[in-house]
C-alpha cells in the first residue's frame, strides 16, 4: 500500500513538473499577441497612406480646375447680366431664364470659394 503511494506522489509530481515545463515552452514560443496585430495594422496603414497619395490632387491640378470654375463663373455672370438688363431696357420677356442663370452664378460661386478655402487656407 505504501508503494501506491509512493508511485502516485512521484507520478503527480512528475506531472505537474512536465505540464508546468511544456506551459513554460509554450508561451517562450508565442510571440506576443501585440506584435503581430502591430505588424498587420502597419500593413493596412501603408496601404491607406499610398492610396491617399494616389488620389490626392495636386496643386497644379487644383489651380486648374478653380481656374475653369471661374471662367464658368464669368461666362455665367455675364449672361445673367445680358439678361437682367435686356429684361430692364429692351422689356424682353427673360425673367426664368435670369433667374436660372442667377442661380446658377450664386451656386458656382459659392462651389468656387469653398475649394478655395478648403484647398489652399492655410489651417
Amino acid at each position: 500500500m505504501r508503494m501506491i503511494r509512493v508511485c502516485a506522489t512521484v507520478l503527480l509530481t512528475s506531472l505537474l513538473l512536465m505540464a508546468s515545463a511544456s506551459i513554460n515552452a509554450s508561451a517562450q514560443k508565442q510571440p506576443a499577441p501585440g506584435d503581430d496585430s502591430r505588424q498587420v495594422m502597419e500593413v493596412f496603414n501603408q496601404q491607406a497612406i499610398e492610396d491617399a497619395k494616389s488620389t490626392e490632387l495636386s496643386d497644379e491640378k487644383k489651380h486648374k480646375i478653380l481656374f475653369f470654375m471661374g471662367l464658368g463663373l464669368l461666362i455665367l455672370l455675364c449672361a445673367t447680366a445680358y439678361l437682367g438688363v435686356s429684361m430692364v431696357v429692351f422689356n424682353k420677356e427673360v425673367f426664368v431664364p435670369h433667374m436660372i442663370t442667377a442661380g446658377l452664378t450664386v451656386t458656382l460661386g459659392l462651389a468656387h470659394a469653398v475649394a478655395a478655402v478648403v484647398w489652399f487656407f492655410p489651417f
